[in-house]
């Protein structure tokens, strides 16, 4: 009983380092990254700005989260430093996801629009592309709380055989 107990404690603690390791992962991930959120419609538009250094990313990400969609309704443009537009896009489902190039050093803006009379809740993100590094730290964390779960599985799994024999 007691080398399961030991068990329990060290699995509960690979797998409270593996959710340590997953906040971290993500604040590196976001670093940079602006989010906003807001409401749209044909009156209202939603504008998130992001000051981007072409000297330190050549690529810029953006997303978009639409609460109640509608088909044909939104868009979304991306505008450089000088106001021209890079992308525009109708959103063709809740999320969306996208990269564009950064050529110039200055603000990009995200503008989400919409055709609609009513007011829909939206959200949206602009920010530079994460580095295979940090992307890593998105992915090494899972791996350890998994390892953890599997810990406590053997540990519930060597218990029920112990307890089978004994009785």
């Amino acid at each position: 009983m007691q080398k399961s107990g030991i068990a329990v404690v060290v699995s509960g603690g690979i797998i409270i380092i593996g959710l340590f390791l997953l906040v971290l992962g993500n604040q590196s991930i976001l670093e940079g990254i602006i989010q906003d959120d807001g409401k749209v419609s044909s009156e209202q538009t939603l504008t998130i700005s992001n000051d981007f250094d072409s000297q330190m990313t050549s690529t810029g990400v953006f997303a978009v989260q639409i609460i109640e969609f509608q088909e044909d309704v939104f868009s979304v443009k991306i505008l450089d430093p000088f106001d021209i537009e890079i992308i525009s896009q109708e959103i063709n489902g809740e999320n969306i996801e996208d990269e564009f190039e950064v050529l110039d050093t200055g603000t990009y803006k995200l503008i989400i629009q919409s055709n609609s009379n009513e007011e829909t809740q939206v959200f949206g993100a602009i920010g530079p592309l994460p580095d295979s590094g940090k992307k890593i730290f998105g992915v090494i964390p899972v791996y350890v709380i998994v390892a953890g779960m599997i810990g406590l599985a053997g540990v519930g799994i060597f218990g029920i055989k112990n307890r089978k024999r004994s009785v």
